[in-house]
């Protein structure tokens, strides 16, 4: 199994939160902050799994998930929204898309 993640994040101090966490625990992280770009990295690298913000720019993420979600190269990959559109009307719409998890920020512990 790879040891990758791809971030897909646009803003530089969550995208540099979310590296941190993931390169302590061992993993290997791709980062883009472009939606095609993302599609392209998600087929050609196989990670493990994706950190997918919402809002974004050209393409959202809702846009990308379904897209990957709809790709049998990338359909299996894990995709987790990590967004600041906390709504319920959101995460229904992010799990609707395919998401197999919707974290919204600010964190909270649980």
């Amino acid at each position: 199994m790879s040891k990758q993640i791809l971030i897909v994040e646009d803003s530089p101090t969550d995208r540099h939160i979310a590296e941190t966490v993931c390169t302590e625990n061992g993993y290997e992280v791709i980062w883009t902050d472009q939606g095609e770009e993302a599609l392209e990295i998600a087929e050609e690298k196989q990670p493990a799994l994706i950190l997918l913000d919402v809002i974004l720019p050209k393409q959202n993420g809702f846009q990308i998930c379904r897209s990957l979600k709809k790709n049998p190269k990338t359909e299996h990959i894990k995709v987790v929204m990590v967004t600041s559109k906390s709504q319920e009307s959101d995460k229904f719409w992010g799990m609707k898309q395919g998401a197999d998890e919707y974290v919204p920020r600010p964190y909270k512990e649980s």
